[in-house]
């Protein structure tokens, strides 16, 4: 099993710590980082460039690339942010935006549909569901076949200063979500809500026909014929 953790910040406060204690329960092959804003200091420039055009057009791409292939290569994503005004990082919804290009409405990768996601926030008293839905959004959108979500208020500016029947609770926690992540690795299946996105965007492909880039996508995948990305995920 393969574990790539994706931090919205450079900082290892309670977000990390809780993403990092997650990442160590699955007893992973490999687990990699990538920490925002370090991997990835570039903003999406909105050129569009890689939906009209393709990925490796992107401006950004040289930082990107290395990214998409741990995304590609890992079998769990693990993305966590503090919450920022109710909402992720800067930092993490710019990484967010630069994959544009791959949501289903565009040209989403058959690997996403055996993936399993775990979106984490934290906060001093409120915003972790929005926060986890910014991220959680974008991961249903490329086609992650099973997300999970868990927002903690720590009640503490750092993980040193979490009271010990919090950090108790969270660990019981995160325990129960390694369990279910572990007991599905084998056999992961894409969610109904991703199935039902991924027939209306094949819809939408085969009737409105916007970008021909994405059309030869979807008809060279198969996709608009017979063929699933979940049967033929790798």
């Amino acid at each position: 099993m393969k574990v790539l953790l994706i931090s919205g910040t450079n900082h290892k406060g309670s977000t990390y710590t809780i993403g990092r204690m997650l990442a160590d329960k699955l007893n992973a092959d490999e687990i990699k980082e990538v920490f925002l804003p370090k991997d990835m200091p570039k903003q999406c420039r909105g050129c569009t460039r890689c939906i009209i055009e393709e990925e490796a057009k992107c401006p950004d791409y040289s930082f990107i690339k290395p990214i998409t292939d741990s995304i590609d290569e890992a079998d769990i994503l693990i993305l966590t942010s503090p919450v920022y005004v109710l909402h992720v990082t800067g930092q993490m919804k710019s990484l967010l935006d630069h994959y544009a290009y791959r949501w289903m409405v565009h040209r989403p990768s058959e690997k996403m549909f055996s993936k399993q996601a775990v979106c984490i926030s934290t906060a001093g008293g409120a915003g972790m569901k929005s926060t986890n839905k910014d991220m959680a959004d974008s991961l249903k959108f490329w086609g992650v076949g099973r997300i999970y979500t868990y927002g903690v208020a720590v009640a503490a500016t750092s993980w040193e200063s979490v009271s010990a029947s919090k950090k108790q609770k969270i660990e019981k926690k995160i325990n129960r979500i390694a369990q279910k992540l572990k007991k599905r690795q084998n056999n992961v299946t894409p969610s109904f809500k991703v199935k039902v996105l991924f027939y209306l965007m094949r819809i939408f492909q085969k009737r409105i026909k916007i970008n021909p880039v994405d059309y030869d996508y979807w008809e060279a995948k198969g996709w608009l014929g017979k063929s699933r990305p979940w049967k033929t995920a790798t």
